[in-house]
């Protein structure tokens, strides 16, 4: 395993969904009920992967806002698969957001890292949205910037310049902590950022609901926050 002198860093920046919250466990959850009423059968990881792609073609178009990024987003699912969701059904997974569940060791594993390092958000995500998940994970952030704050969506380099002129701490004080190699490790390594690579898809194949991402190297790799908060000395 690589090794990480921790004590350098004052701020511990993190992607939130895939990183903090378990959103491939909630994109299915949201899925699944859609795809049954319209009596569509899909594999669990293709769901993901079609899910990964859609949402980033939205992504990279003009800003708008994240509910109107997951409309979009089923309508392309329906498209490829078949079907055309109702407006009730496109309601309810513009707003699945606050049911995604945070991983198991999400909150202790923060609360262990806060302790030692300021913690900040920096989410592709709306500010109402973010805010079910920030008390699901009942922890306090130093800083919390938004997608919908920025006006783009990672991996937007504007997004990591953002969060370096308003961290409130030199660059070489910080470090960012996310799941995504396409959507954070790549862009905040270009930013010149040290980064930790949660890799939560270790134990599987495929890169699930994130694009793959090829010459994103981390500084840090571990398979959870758990081990993180261990090596870097705040358990």
């Amino acid at each position: 395993m690589e090794r990480m002198e921790f004590d350098r860093f004052e701020c511990m920046s993190f992607d939130c969904y895939g990183t903090l919250i378990d959103w491939e466990t909630g994109i299915l959850e949201a899925l699944r009920p859609v795809l049954a009423a319209h009596g569509v059968r899909a594999d669990d990881e293709r769901l993901l992967e079609m899910y990964g792609a859609a949402e980033s073609e939205v992504q990279a178009g003009p800003y708008r806002p994240y509910r109107a990024v997951l409309r979009d987003v089923l309508a392309k699912l329906g498209g490829q698969l078949g079907f055309t969701t109702t407006v009730e059904q496109s309601d309810a997974f513009t707003v699945s957001v606050r049911d995604w569940p945070s991983f198991a060791d999400s909150r202790a594993a923060l609360r262990a890292l806060g302790k030692r390092f300021r913690l900040i958000i920096l989410s592709n995500i709306d500010d109402d949205l973010f805010e079910f998940s920030r008390q699901r994970l009942d922890v306090t952030f130093d800083r919390i910037f938004t997608a919908q704050q920025i006006g783009s969506y990672k991996p937007s380099p504007g997004n990591f310049e953002h969060l370096v002129a308003h961290a409130g701490v030199p660059r070489d004080r910080l470090l960012h902590v996310a799941q995504s190699l396409y959507h954070d490790i790549g862009p905040a390594r270009d930013a010149g950022l040290a980064t930790v690579w949660v890799n939560r898809r270790h134990d599987r194949e495929g890169s699930g609901a994130t694009p793959r991402a090829t010459g994103a190297v981390p500084d840090l790799t571990v398979p959870d926050l758990q081990t993180l908060a261990a090596l870097s000395g705040a358990n």
